[in-house]
């Protein structure tokens, strides 16, 4: 199973900290954001990578090469800029990803998700879902007791992990898509799975949010 890294966002929001630098190159606990992602994947047996790339892309690249350091191969899907928005930014790497189900994961996530649940999962799509954070309150989907997503309240957060098969892209347009009415329309279908996760899980979206994982990282060693 391969897994996708999104790591094309411009990260407009982390003000000058991403001036020069892309988002997924920021450091927490004395590794790169999209280190640690490679790191957590090499460790749940992912050895095929995919990485989206857009602002700055060029210094991921030279960053990680084509080898990561525990030994998985790296390919990169360039999107230009803009970039192509996660749906479009998929759509365009699946030549890369192939015709099996793949792992797709924000690369400026910081979690303890333990990602090998995740392997060998041969479904249309498998959202991982946390409770809702302090500035997203409102949530992004429902799970019923059997594991299936869902548009009904109580909605927890999207964490952005997901498993992802190319099938739930058939017939969409290359270019810029957002993929939530993707998932959307495959929710409206019930063809959607999702799983809790209960654990660490930060999202690095503004500086406030970075520097408050790095220190539960710190604080936690992991």
């Amino acid at each position: 199973m391969k897994a996708m890294l999104l790591a094309a966002g411009r990260g407009e929001r982390m003000g000058e900290l991403t001036r020069d630098v892309p988002k997924p190159l920021l450091d927490i606990g004395g590794e790169r954001l999209i280190e640690r992602q490679l790191r957590l994947l090499a460790g749940a047996g992912f050895d095929e990578v995919v990485i989206n790339l857009s602002y700055r892309g060029d210094a991921i690249r030279a960053c990680l090469g084509s080898t990561s350091r525990w030994g998985q191969s790296i390919v990169y899907s360039e999107e230009g800029e803009p970039a192509l928005e996660t749906g479009g930014g998929i759509i365009a790497a699946l030549p890369l990803l192939g015709s099996a189900p793949f792992i797709a994961v924000n690369a400026d996530v910081v979690t303890d998700f333990d990602y090998s649940v995740l392997r060998r999962k041969q479904v249309e799509a498998l959202l991982v879902l946390v409770p809702n954070p302090v500035h997203h309150p409102h949530g992004d989907f429902g799970l019923t007791a059997s594991g299936l997503v869902t548009l009904e309240p109580p909605l927890m957060t999207f964490s952005g992990i997901s498993v992802l098969s190319p099938e739930l892209f058939h017939g969409i347009a290359p270019g810029r898509q957002r993929l939530r009415p993707i998932l959307e329309s495959a929710i409206a279908q019930r063809r959607v799975e999702g799983v809790r996760h209960e654990g660490l899980w930060h999202d690095i979206g503004t500086p406030e949010r970075l520097a408050e994982a790095r220190q539960v990282v710190d604080t936690l060693g992991r």
